[in-house]
């Protein structure tokens, strides 16, 4: 396993994912931070972030991070963290293409021994199946072979001040045992809740996936009872969380990360997607 104090790290995106995990390995490790607008790297630069997802004060508290929007400066990087979103299509399908565009992009800098980590929402097999032959084609090199690949899905909660990043245990996996081996220290260096490590990529993508898809499902729920009741539903759920086993629930992204994985195997991911309906529908009943 390679040594993770020398590892030279570049994370890939910088909104509001990348930016919070740059700035966490960079009171740690030598991180590049890498967006494509050049106006988001001028404001970085000078430790400020319009979106206060950090404070100027957690900018300056990471002082090996740097920031750039050359792509030739990812050249001497080893490691390479992608949080670039995966946005929904009209069609209501997830657009891979920014994943996609940031493994071309990557496979133009790769090297022998690199490992590429994402941190995107997936379908399982995205990452190995999509990703990796993106970064194989571009790059001329073996995936598995030449080059690695790592999944640790992001868990921020944008906006949130009760649990930062370091708070939230971390779901860590590697295309190799070595790649996991390495991913799994490299998030333990940043994470004091500790990392989970998953013992594939796909069923880190899975666990994340299930994730989403229960957030979503629950928030319908309570959507649809408030609906039925007449009742707001933070009326409903203020009570309700005084159970010990009650679950919070607030907005979070839909489930079609999972869709087409369903269609893919001539099934039909009923329950979530109609849970996404319901909580889509919500907003025709002034819900929020």
């Amino acid at each position: 396993m390679r040594d993770l104090q020398s590892a030279k790290l570049a994370v890939i995106g910088l909104g509001y994912v990348g930016l919070p995990l740059a700035a966490a390995f960079g009171r740690r490790l030598d991180t590049l931070g890498f967006d494509l607008k050049s106006e988001r790297i001028a404001e970085l630069r000078e430790r400020r972030d319009h979106t206060l997802e950090l404070s100027d004060d957690e900018l300056s508290a990471a002082p090996h991070l740097q920031f750039t929007d050359k792509l030739d400066e990812l050249r001497a990087r080893a490691v390479f963290i992608v949080t670039v979103p995966t946005p929904i299509y009209e069609a209501q399908r997830p657009d891979l293409q920014p994943l996609i565009r940031a493994s071309e992009m990557i496979g133009g800098v790769l090297k022998r021994g690199d490992i590429v980590i994402y941190e995107s929402t997936v379908y399982p097999g995205t990452t190995e199946e999509i990703c990796g032959r993106s970064l194989e084609r571009a790059s001329g090199l073996r995936f598995n072979a030449d080059f690695t690949c790592g999944y640790s899905p992001e868990r921020i909660n944008p906006g949130g001040r009760e649990r930062r990043i370091g708070d939230i245990r971390k779901i860590t996996s590697g295309s190799t045992s070595d790649a996991a081996a390495f991913v799994d220290a490299l998030y333990a260096a940043i994470i004091p809740a500790g990392p989970h490590r998953a013992p594939s990529i796909r069923v880190a993508e899975a666990a994340k996936v299930i994730e989403n898809v229960q957030r979503d499902v629950n928030i319908a729920l309570i959507n649809e009872l408030g609906r039925c009741m007449s009742i707001h539903r933070r009326v409903i759920t203020t009570p309700c969380g005084r159970k010990v086993t009650a679950r919070r629930v607030a907005p979070k992204w839909p489930p079609y990360d999972v869709a087409p994985l369903g269609h893919r195997v001539g099934g039909y991911a009923a329950r979530a997607l109609s849970g996404d309906r319901s909580g889509c529908n919500a907003a025709r009943f002034g819900w929020r």
